[in-house]
């Protein structure tokens, strides 16, 4: 269905007004060669405002009694001039709006009408001047026609186009809020469930321990509330569409993670802000996989930071007390883990390593200005 313009009838009465009252003006410049306008030269001149209003719903059938009615009124002998206004608009409106075909026959035709005329009328050749005049003028018009139609369709084509991309960055914005919300869920509830089970077995024999463990589940309840909002306000207008994690938090994220964690970092560079958000959740899902099924394991987290890459190994030693949670979670650790690196262009590898487990992960950096 085409498009309404709610400005046609406003452009038609100003198209009949301007050639009403211009071709009252233009005829007495041309009294000594042209017919006074009578009532059939005001109803011609009336048919291509009517054609105006209608080009839209109509737009083929309104050109051609437009441009017929204009044929009548100049081999009628009335004055030129204001007559070709509603033509032109007509013609123009016809290659916007996709009859480009249809168009171009009708600029054929109207040249050799008035070519024809040019002879017929003056009963004599008008010369070459005049048929190249009319020629050009009609050409002129269907060129700039035919500029403007590439133009708007080319910025219709951009505007889908940035309207294709906003959309495709919207939804890897959702899929990353639920990536990130995943993370933020699993790794607080296994420590909540870990600290808790924890509690449960020592609250008689060991209430200091048991204690800590309550502590452990404060904290870690008060820190799932908190990414939760902060991953949660980007669906807020204007908020910050920024990381909610990175490695300047992972002193924070061993402290509270009830393992026995030993931190080694070689190298130090600054980070993209995708890679430390990575990096950070790797880290994070190690920690909530070693919590899950190596209680009690001492735990080894290397950062490597390399000209091209970072490096992280997540070892833990086994486990020295019965796993509280062995076979149980959703299994997407580790393959989270994975795209989280391979949509980075990096790797990941999980596996035993001698009594415990590792993660090992490689990001890719961009190299750093000299």
């Amino acid at each position: 269905m085409r498009k309404k313009s709610g400005l046609d009838p406003y452009n038609a009465l100003v198209v009949a007004a301007a050639q009403l009252v211009l071709s009252y003006g233009a005829y007495w410049g041309q009294r000594d060669f042209r017919e006074p306008l009578d009532w059939l030269a005001v109803a011609l001149l009336l048919v291509g405002p009517v054609g105006v209003l209608l080009r839209r719903r109509y737009p083929v059938g309104t050109s051609v009694v437009a441009l017929a009615a204009t044929y009548a009124y100049t081999w009628s002998g009335y004055p030129y001039g204001p007559v070709y206004l509603s033509p032109i608009i007509l013609l123009f409106s016809l290659v916007t709006l996709g009859q480009r075909v249809k168009a171009w026959v009708m600029a054929g035709v109207t040249i050799v009408v008035f070519i024809t005329y040019g002879y017929i009328r003056s009963g004599e050749p008008t010369g070459l001047f005049h048929d190249l005049a009319v020629t050009a003028f009609v050409l002129l018009l269907m060129v700039v026609a035919e500029l403007t139609r590439i133009v708007r369709e080319r910025r219709a084509q951009q505007q889908r186009a940035a309207e294709e991309e906003n959309r495709r960055q919207a939804s890897e914005e959702r899929l990353t809020m639920a990536q990130e919300l995943h993370d933020v869920l699993a790794h607080n509830i296994s420590l909540i469930h870990v600290q808790a089970s924890t509690a449960l077995h020592l609250i008689d024999d060991n209430p200091q321990q048991a204690r800590t463990a309550l502590a452990t589940i404060k904290t870690a309840s008060k820190e799932v509330l908190g990414e939760m909002r902060s991953v949660l306000n980007v669906l807020r207008d204007g908020a910050p569409r920024s990381p909610t994690a990175g490695l300047d938090r992972l002193d924070e994220l061993l402290e509270r993670s009830g393992l026995d964690v030993k931190l080694e970092r070689a190298g130090s560079r600054a980070l993209p802000p995708q890679v430390e958000r990575a990096a950070y959740r790797i880290v994070q899902e190690s920690l909530t996989n070693a919590a899950r099924h190596a209680p009690g394991a001492a735990v080894t987290v290397l950062l490597a930071y390399g000209a091209r890459e970072l490096v992280i190994e997540v070892t833990d030693g086994g486990s020295t007390t019965p796993p509280v949670l062995a076979g149980e979670g959703s299994g997407n650790g580790i393959p989270g883990m994975r795209e989280r690196a391979v949509a980075l262009g990096g790797t990941l590898a999980a596996g035993p390593s001698g009594r415990g487990f590792q993660v090992s992960a490689r990001l890719p950096l961009p190299e750093e200005n000299a």
